[in-house]
């Protein structure tokens, strides 16, 4: 959501920002609506004003016996009380109106975020380690079957496709993955683990900036309950409609948790594999800052997901999307790129954006200096750290060996009980 006076008062700069994500300008039609629910609000304020003076009008021409002046007033009086509601539902027409066209429109991208229609915009930043070369390397769906450990077809049978069935230790690799993610978090970045609902309702969705505009890409309970697409969802939602002490800021969240996605724009696309599912595990990582602290907190997030790869051994490249691939909610954005030697490219597994306070403008979410009334918008960041499925992806194909078994990262052989070596148990 956006500062209703920012746009009063820059609108070419609103326009322009529009414009910079692919958007046709909407300042003007937004300012004349808020122009006509400025007018209804001056209205009601003199129908008001002449109400209550006439009220105490009334009373006085009854105290001189005045009847005549007495039922004037009193018709008076009665026809504003039919004025007033007539008046405050074109108020909220007007209002609602503008609010439906804000709450549909993404928001505006930082100035030095590259300008583009999509990905082929974006731009590498750095990169981390060398790409493995490995000779007839298999993607990780292949050494998962292969292994007897990834299973598509059982999955397909109990829930259709994009699922599937881990077993035997590639789904405690999967945990002992997701583990190690929490540890770092907690343990060395500061981040307090929470275990938040995986069913929200509209408000929390609308909050974050899922909804209204992005429904179809959601699963809805036949309760009215929505499953997250992201623990963003929940995690950002903590801090919905409160002011918080400056003091306590910023805030960081993590969480590990399944996320449940239509993926109604993928057809076509991953149809194999582990890469697009509608069920996948990912630990999440959220930040509640003041706006001074952002852009810091968004390169420190983005340094705690690269982090985890680099403990892993796994390369990657570190992209900066352009105003065409950013999310809805975001400012700007950074994607890492884990190297898959599978695929023989690198893919996404985690984007970490900064949304300044488009978030909190839409879940009333402030902060307050000690000893001060005035209160402002906090700014929120999301985190992937990192999606662990993907992650899974990205071991099986980096330490694959030549005999079809999985070598266990070093780090993660403590969480698999000292297991070094993953092998089908065909």
């Amino acid at each position: 959501m956006f500062d209703m006076k920012f746009i009063r008062d820059e609108p070419d700069a609103f326009d322009a920002g529009l414009a910079r994500r692919g958007l046709g300008p909407r300042a003007g039609e937004i300012l004349g609506l808020d122009e006509e629910a400025r007018k209804f609000t001056h209205a009601l304020n003199e129908l008001q004003a002449r109400r209550n003076a006439a009220s105490k009008e009334i009373g006085q021409a009854k105290a001189k016996g005045d009847e005549d002046r007495f039922n004037a007033l009193r018709a008076e009086v009665d026809q504003i009380k039919q004025q007033i509601p007539a008046a405050e539902a074109e108020k909220e027409k007007k209002l609602a109106a503008i609010d439906e066209i804000l709450s549909g429109l993404p928001n505006l991208p930082d100035m030095d975020v590259p300008e583009g229609a999509d990905e082929t915009a974006n731009e590498e930043i750095r990169r981390w380690g060398e790409p493995a070369r490995l000779n007839n390397a298999v993607e990780h769906f292949d050494l998962g079957e292969k292994l007897g450990q990834m299973d598509f077809e059982t999955a397909v049978k109990m829930s259709g496709s994009r699922f599937v069935l881990l077993k035997g230790q590639l789904a405690r690799l999967e945990r002992a993955l997701a583990n190690f993610m929490l540890d770092l978090h907690t343990n060395e970045f500061e981040y307090t683990e929470c275990a938040p609902p995986l069913l929200v309702r509209d408000e929390a969705l609308y909050g974050t900036g899922q909804l209204p505009k992005f429904a179809e890409d959601l699963f809805k309970t036949e309760q009215e309950h929505w499953l997250i697409p992201t623990a963003e969802v929940s995690l950002t939602n903590i801090v919905r409609e409160e002011i918080l002490d400056a003091e306590a800021l910023p805030m960081r969240f993590t969480a590990w948790t399944p996320c449940f996605r239509s993926e109604a724009g993928a057809a076509g696309r991953d149809t194999r594999g582990m890469i697009r599912l509608h069920q996948f595990s990912k630990v999440e990582l959220v930040s509640i800052t003041a706006p001074d602290q952002s852009n810091a907190e968004h390169e420190r997030m983005t340094e705690c997901a690269e982090t985890l790869l680099q403990r892993l051994e796994l390369p990657y490249r570190t992209m900066i999307l352009s105003t065409g691939d950013m999310g809805f909610s975001a400012r700007r954005t950074y994607d890492i790129e884990v190297w898959l030697p599978g695929q023989g490219r690198y893919r996404e597994i985690s984007s970490c954006s900064n949304c300044g306070d488009f978030q909190a403008r839409r879940m009333n979410t402030r902060f307050r200096a000690a000893g001060e009334k005035q209160t402002n918008f906090v700014n929120t960041l999301n985190g992937s750290g990192l999606a662990v499925g993907r992650t899974l992806v990205a071991v099986l194909e980096n330490y694959q060996q030549p005999d079809g078994s999985i070598a266990v990262p070093d780090v993660l052989q403590p969480y698999m009980g000292g297991v070094t070596k993953i092998e089908s148990v065909n």
